[in-house]
């Protein structure tokens, strides 16, 4: 992200969650660097506590990108991802190739090819945005 963010000219606040007792903190310096929006990475820790960051960017009315779909359908803003569901498909392919007798270090590790985009309209509409028709004509899912 550093680097995207560089050539963009945007300037990318790091906000550590290492355990439990971190997200007030991060929370607090996000405020006290007047934050502009929020990006999660895929991380357990953020996950199990989704609700305690969808509450914080409600309240501070900040646009917010999720590492999955589970964010978006909770009350965020929006998710680009890789579907899941065809991960677990390509997952059984290789089960099936090593009950047949291929070695798994003889498999190619693969990279995710199919991403979903969702956003949810009720979460723009609550922070005051105003998602693009261009933007929303992407998006492989729109809750409404």
């Amino acid at each position: 992200m550093e680097g995207v963010a560089k050539a963009l000219r945007l300037e990318l606040l790091s906000l550590e969650v290492r355990s439990l007792d971190d997200f007030e903190s991060a929370f607090a310096r996000a405020k006290k660097e007047r934050a502009q929006a929020l990006i999660t990475p895929p991380n357990p820790l953020i996950a199990n506590q989704h609700r305690q960051v969808l509450d914080f960017v409600a309240k501070n009315r900040l646009p917010a990108m999720y590492p999955n779909s589970e964010f978006v359908e909770a009350g965020g803003l929006m998710s680009y991802a890789p579907n899941y569901t065809d991960l677990f498909r390509r997952a059984a392919d290789y089960v099936d190739k090593i009950l047949k007798g291929a070695k798994p270090a003889d498999l190619p590790v693969e990279q995710p090819t199919k991403f979903d985009f969702i956003i949810n309209l009720k979460a723009a509409k609550q922070i005051g945005l105003t998602i693009p028709p261009n933007v929303l004509a992407r998006a492989d899912k729109v809750i409404k």
